[in-house]
């Protein structure tokens, strides 16, 4: 802390690839990972993919000295994988798990199994109230044909229905984690601009890391380049973002007591593969560390600052606006597959349940005529039987499911087309005689400011 105006705040994050068992090099990565955080001392550290409670814990009594408050995130069959450890003390922590998150049939994708979510902790940092928020959404597995793309929509759709409506006593707030989602993806333009989150990245004035900020690169030894294509070098798909917040007030400022708080990005790096003295890297991800810096400003410091905040936030209703239509196509796009896939889950069975009424139609007659025999061999019969059971079982299940899937889908559609509706009746209440260049241009060496919810 250099003055009593002035808290400067570290941030780190990365996806450690910790699937025991099946992680390439997991135990030896931990170990580097425990002695990379306990040498650098961040203040926050959000970390995905810790799918085994025992790499926590492990990773607990080794940042104890540095780190003494942790939480460990539980969700789904094998975890959510999220874990935060904190110099400042954890006040709360909630989880919220998205509604949908892949197919459990496409176990070799293994997404379902995770139990995707959000975590959230409250931490006080000096006189702010920070709500601090991890994840980890739906991996992106073909960009051509990506069947999870509505899935991954209405992630980052509930991702910024979840931060809108628990941060609004924060004074800061800092969401970390691997998106895999591209910076002019969908799911991420809905993100930044419905909350007003700024990308640490964007927003640094110093960078230090690979080209581009990318944190999945081609060159690093766990990872697949042609999993990459087409980007031969590799994606940007990890991020820290952060944003500084409190009540209706529009814009990079916010109130704290008699003064404002103003945050910047200082520095953000990355690292670059491979690590020194090891033959390997921390993970097949990049890590992430971002140096924030936030200040208290006088009223009269700021005052100015806020005029025009009207004109900007015009301007971002008619780009809200836009996106929020956007990703309710998308998300109509796979209601109509669900719909379908129901339709043919919902077939078949009725096919199973035909052949397995015609079996004991068959089976019958040795009953009904006497001395007749068995038409079929026995074990063929029998075969055949738990056949058409085995059928009716899977299509039942699936049936569920996908009527899950529909609903929630549905659910997602239903609040988006309110929202819509909501946006554009506030955008009717502006001046309609501005271009929107005008309405969202913003003052001289003010930054563009974000859209806050409405009280």
């Amino acid at each position: 802390m250099a003055d009593s105006n002035t808290i400067r705040l570290r941030v780190f994050s990365l996806n450690c690839w910790g699937i025991r068992y099946l992680s390439k090099h997991c135990r030896e990565r931990y170990a580097m990972i425990g002695e990379l955080l306990s040498r650098e001392e961040h203040d926050i550290v959000l970390l995905q993919e810790v799918w085994s409670e025992k790499d926590f814990l492990c990773l607990k009594r080794k940042l104890s000295s540095t780190h003494p408050h942790s939480h460990y995130f539980k969700s789904g069959v094998i975890g959510s994988g999220m874990a935060t450890f904190s110099r400042h003390r954890i006040h709360d922590a909630f989880l919220y798990r998205y509604s949908l998150n892949g197919y459990p049939y496409m176990a070799h994708h293994g997404d379902w199994f995770g139990g995707k979510a959000v975590g959230m902790v409250i931490l006080n940092i000096g006189r702010l109230a920070a709500h601090v928020y991890v994840t980890h959404l739906h991996a992106e597995y073909c960009r051509e044909k990506d069947s999870y793309l509505p899935h991954r929509v209405v992630q980052a759709w509930e991702l910024q229905q979840f931060i809108r409506h628990t941060s609004s006593g924060a004074d800061l707030v800092i969401l970390a984690g691997d998106l895999n989602l591209h910076p002019q993806d969908l799911g991420n333009r809905l993100l930044r601009t419905y909350t007003g989150l700024r990308d640490s990245y964007t927003e640094t004035a110093k960078f230090d890391g690979c080209e581009d900020g990318i944190t999945l690169i081609a060159d690093n030894p766990f990872i697949n380049p042609k999993e990459l294509c087409p980007f031969e070098k590799g994606i940007r798909i990890d991020y820290i973002l952060y944003k500084v917040t409190v009540g209706r007030i529009v814009g990079y400022l916010a109130f704290v007591g008699s003064g404002r708080v103003s945050i910047q990005c200082e520095s953000l790096s990355t690292t670059k593969g491979s690590v020194p003295d090891h033959p390997f890297p921390y993970s097949d991800h990049e890590a992430l560390s971002a140096d924030l810096q936030l200040q208290t400003l006088t009223q009269q410091a700021g005052r100015d600052e806020t005029r025009g905040e009207q004109d900007c936030a015009a301007g971002k209703l008619a780009e809200l606006v836009d996106i929020v239509t956007e990703a309710r196509t998308e998300v109509k796009v796979g209601l109509y597959c669900a719909e379908r896939m129901r339709y043919t889950a919902a077939r078949t069975g009725v096919m199973g349940m035909a052949l397995l009424l015609l079996e004991l139609a068959i089976a019958a007659v040795p009953w009904l005529a006497l001395r007749a025999d068995q038409p079929f061999p026995r074990a063929s019969f029998y075969l055949l039987g738990v056949l058409c059971f085995a059928i009716l079982i899977t299509t039942f299940l699936l049936y569920i499911f996908y009527t899950m899937e529909v609903k929630a889908l549905q659910g997602a559609e239903d609040q988006m087309r309110l929202a819509v509706g909501s946006l554009q009746e506030r955008l009717r209440g502006f001046p309609l005689a501005q271009p929107l260049n005008r309405l969202c241009r913003p003052l001289e060496g003010q930054d563009p400011c974000p859209l806050e919810p409405e009280e």
